[in-house]
């Protein structure tokens, strides 16, 4: 077996490594929702998921609430019928955090996203940035492709 064999492997029985992840938890409920990180967490997903640690690559944690997501209660003018508070169905939390992370980082395009932890509360996803800007980025074969296609986590290309 390979490396990221093992480190799958290790991700896949969480009993062994339980306090590492009680304290990675700890530590990211007191982060904001989106954060730049220097490093994946998960590199094996990552590596499969297409990155490369190279400038112009952005790695961003990107946390979501869970739950239930209903439309909101309209208070005047409406038949009851029409009140509209069903579920919202048709974005998953994964898509819903590429979202945010495009928003917040605009000069970059989604490239791709996986989930990293999750509790009762909340969804942790780790997304692939790539700066549209930067030479290493436009010169590569495989991420100019990605970064002509703008809006892509709008879209849900990713």
């Amino acid at each position: 077996m390979g490396m990221y064999k093992y480190i799958r492997d290790i991700w896949k029985s969480p009993a062994q490594n339980s306090e590492t992840i009680k304290s990675r938890l700890i530590e990211w409920r007191d982060e904001p929702s989106t954060i730049r990180i220097e490093r994946p967490t998960r590199l094996d997903r990552a590596r499969s998921l297409g990155y490369r640690a190279k400038p112009g690559v952005i790695m961003v944690r990107q946390r979501v609430a869970r739950g239930g997501r209903t439309k909101e209660i309209h208070r005047k003018g409406r038949k009851p019928k029409r009140f509209g508070r069903i579920k919202v169905i048709g974005k998953s939390y994964q898509w819903v955090a590429e979202e945010r992370a495009a928003k917040k980082f605009p000069n970059c395009e989604v490239y791709n996203s996986y989930l990293v932890l999750q509790d009762g509360k909340h969804a942790w996803y780790e997304i692939i940035l790539l700066d549209r800007g930067h030479p290493a980025i436009q010169n590569d074969r495989v991420y100019a492709g990605i970064i002509s296609q703008k809006g892509r986590a709008e879209r849900g290309l990713t």
